[in-house]
Parts: C-alpha cells; sequence; structure tokens
C-alpha cells in the first residue's frame, strides 16, 4: 500500500495542464471494440483504471500500440469472445467499474456478453440494472451465475427499440449507445444521460459511421448501421482535475493557471465555485484562479444558507462535491453539502474533523460545512483514502494544513490521477510518496 507524506502550508505557483478526462477514455477504448480497422485515440491518461481497461482489451485480443506519451492504436480485429470467461478477464474486471462497457460493445459485434461484478468505489449501491434491462429491450438475454457472481449475456440478433431509461446513468447510456449502432432499425433511448462524455462518445462514434441525433440532449435517436470503421479521437480534458485545482488554489493561498481546460465543457463547475466565493478568470481556454487570502461563501437571493448540489448534467458533476466540501472548511461563512447520488461518499468527513475541520454530518446525503475563514488553519494527521476522488480531497486539505499529514492507500488517487504528487510538486508542494 502506497503512502503520501505531506508538508502543508506551502504555496503552489505556476501552471498546470489537466490530463484525458478518466470518464471519457473508458467509454472510447471500449467503443474501439465496434471496428475491426484501427481507432487512434489521443489525450489518454496514464492512469490505473483506464490501464487496466486497456489490459482487458489486450486479453480478448485487441492489438493496442502506443504511440506517444498519451496517445494509442487500438485494432480490434482478432477479438476473441471466449476470453471473457477466463479468469485472468474476470480478476482485472471485478476492480474496475468500467469493465461494464465492454458488454454493449462484445453483444453488438459477437453476440456475446460477460459481466463479473464489477468493482470500483465504495460510495454507495452502483446497480447495473439499467445496462441489463436495456439489453434485454434490445432483443439480449442474460443469466445470473451465483458461483462466479457473474452475468452471461447472449444475443443472436439486436433489434431497436423505445427505451425510456429508469436512471440517466453515464455508463448505462454508453453502453446502450455502443449496443444500438449496431443494432437492426431505430433505437430510441429516453433519459439518457448527456453529460460531454456521453457527447464526445457520440461524436466518436458519428466519424466511424454510426447514425446517432439528439446529441448533447437526454432524447437520443439511434438508427442502426451495418458495421463501422476506424477514426481518431481526441479525449477532452479532465473536468474533475479542473476543478480540484480550482479548489486546491483557493485553499492554498495560491495563484494558479490551469492550462487548455476547455472552458465551454466545464458547464456549472465554474460558477459553483464562484458561489463559494473563489474569484477566477477565463483567458481564452486556461483559467487564472489569483490568490485568496479570503473567500466569501455567498447566501441566496432571501438570505438563507447557501446550498451546493449534485445532479444529473448539466447540474454539478457529483464527482466534485467531495472538493466543494473541503474548499467550503477555509471559507467565510457556512454551506450545505448536498450529495444526492450516492448514500456513502461524505463518511470521509470525519478525517477532516480530525483536521479540525468545523462540519455537521447531517445523514448520508449532507452536510453543513462551518468556514472556519483561513483564522484555525487544519492540522495534518494520519488518514486513509477511501474513494478517488475523497482521496483528492484530503490530499487538498493536507496541502492547506499545518504539519505533517500521511495518507494511506493513495493506489485509490492513482486510478484517477496521473501522477498527482510529481505535478503538484513541480509547482512547490512537498509530497513524498513510499511504497
Amino acid at each position: 500500500m502506497a503512502t503520501f507524506r505531506i508538508t502543508g502550508g506551502k504555496t503552489l505557483s505556476g501552471e498546470i495542464v489537466p490530463q484525458g478526462a478518466k470518464n471519457e477514455a473508458l467509454q472510447i477504448i471500449a467503443a474501439t471494440l465496434l471496428t475491426p480497422d484501427e481507432v487512434i485515440v489521443h489525450n489518454i491518461p496514464l492512469i490505473r483504471d483506464v490501464l487496466r481497461m486497456i489490459e482487458l482489451l489486450k486479453i480478448l485480443g485487441v492489438e493496442t500500440k502506443p504511440l506517444g506519451n498519451h496517445d494509442f492504436s487500438f485494432r480490434a480485429a482478432n477479438v476473441d469472445p471466449r476470453q471473457l470467461r477466463t479468469r485472468e478477464f474476470r480478476n482485472i474486471a471485478e476492480s474496475l467499474r468500467g469493465s461494464v462497457m465492454i458488454t454493449g460493445p462484445m453483444l453488438a459485434r459477437f453476440g456475446q456478453g460477460y459481466i463479473p461484478r464489477p468493482g470500483g468505489d465504495k460510495i454507495g449501491r452502483r446497480r447495473i440494472d439499467t445496462h441489463l434491462k436495456g439489453f434485454q429491450s434490445l432483443g439480449a438475454s442474460f443469466e445470473y451465475n451465483q458461483q462466479e457472481n457473474a452475468f452471461s449475456l447472449q444475443a443472436t440478433h439486436l433489434k431497436g427499440t423505445y427505451m425510456l431509461l429508469d436512471e440517466a446513468s453515464v455508463t448505462g447510456t454508453a453502453n446502450l449507445i455502443m449496443a444500438a449502432v449496431l443494432a437492426e432499425g431505430k433505437t430510441t433511448l429516453f433519459n439518457a444521460a448527456c453529460e460531454p462524455y456521453i457527447q464526445q462518445l457520440c461524436h466518436m462514434l458519428c466519424h466511424m459511421g454510426a447514425n446517432i441525433s439528439g446529441i448533447g440532449s437526454n432524447l437520443l435517436h439511434i438508427k442502426g448501421v451495418g458495421s463501422l470503421h476506424g477514426c481518431k479521437h481526441t479525449i477532452l480534458p479532465d473536468m474533475i482535475e479542473t476543478g480540484s485545482f480550482i479548489g486546491m488554489a483557493a485553499m492554498t493561498g495560491s495563484a494558479l493557471t490551469i492550462k487548455n481546460v476547455s472552458f465551454d465543457h466545464l458547464g456549472l463547475i465554474p460558477d459553483a465555485f464562484r458561489r463559494l466565493g473563489i474569484r477566477l478568470e477565463r483567458k481564452g481556454d486556461d483559467i487564472f484562479v489569483p490568490a485568496h487570502d479570503h473567500y466569501t461563501i455567498e447566501s441566496f437571493l432571501d438570505g438563507s444558507i447557501m446550498t451546493i448540489s449534485d445532479g444529473i448534467w448539466p447540474a454539478l458533476t457529483p464527482d466534485l462535491i467531495s472538493v466543494f466540501l473541503v474548499v467550503a472548511t477555509q471559507a467565510r461563512g457556512s454551506v450545505l453539502i448536498h450529495q444526492k447520488m450516492f448514500e456513502s461518499r461524505l463518511f470521509f468527513v470525519d478525517k477532516l474533523i480530525d483536521m479540525g475541520a468545523q462540519i455537521i454530518l447531517c445523514d448520508p446525503h449532507r452536510a453543513t460545512v462551518i468556514g472556519l475563514d483561513n483564522k484555525i488553519k487544519l492540522r495534518g494527521t494520519t488518514m486513509t483514502s477511501p474513494d478517488i476522488r475523497a482521496g483528492v480531497a484530503l490530499l487538498i486539505a493536507a496541502l492547506s494544513a499545518e504539519g505533517i499529514s500521511i495518507i494511506h492507500n493513495v493506489e485509490q488517487i492513482d486510478r484517477g490521477y496521473e501522477s498527482i504528487d510529481k505535478r503538484l510538486n513541480a509547482l512547490g508542494a512537498d509530497i513524498q510518496r513510499t511504497g
């Protein structure tokens, strides 16, 4: 188990570039299974979850070739569906939530799918009903093997249909889009997720020859085609990293420039930080965050306490709620953080309370933060990263704290943030990795 030893209280400065978007990369890599032709993908983040996804494709027989530091070639001309049942495939798939998205392309092209119970962050119940019910609507059948804790799927013939999704699941929407593009006839997906990652997937599939309309909305129309061809695709900058760096700059009183953020794809993220009193300037496609001695949380127009809550896009992404909560601990004023989508994501606040933060955990979904206004600094402590997003939030807290902090299980952070210690040390942080 790797560990970070952080000496807090350092002021950061300089420029940092967000990595490619993790959530988009997992979808795009899965989509390369839909064609035997070469697909070249640029700006792939070299993080644990993405590298595991690439390893799964290799096991299936996909020829993968690195073309540069973050560019890869994929050629799925010799895929062997029998590899889905191997212990090697199952072991990796069980550790990776994104592995479920291999099923849509495999069903569409080879008529077979296999879903070991997917892993990922332990942030609450994350069911896969939307995936399975959608595949069933397209004509697939599935069985659950209790001994293997896995679902086996078969589809001799996928046929387009109308689907009202029971939840706007991002991975579920991606999976069903990838299955539908090669299905016979027209598929309509209502209540579809419409995050920039889904839009990017749809644009890539259209470049490969798919017929998708309604991109960017929650109503998608997909006309199935007989086959897809190769293409080139560039992954967006990771909006979660961008948001993490904004919060990190404010929390440490640092002036930072975040380069090439694809600002128009950030949605409500900049405005949500402004609600916490954080000033930021757009400079072309960059964001400059000036040094903050203080930042004051806004109230609503009637004077009531501000609420920061997540929701389905274009609402605020739930992956940044942990960061907003940490940043609020040193603001002037109070805020209610409402994490609607996952019931375990706020349980890391006990670690912040140990550091001196004033937080009332109201219930599994809500926490009230009383900002310390930098009058009382957080203090260093020893903690363990419970998941990717809470892990980076704790890292931000440690960077701003007085004294030494130890974070164990930083492999969780590595799953979503590439070489984060080296990149932040280049800005003036003091993070030492051991193990």
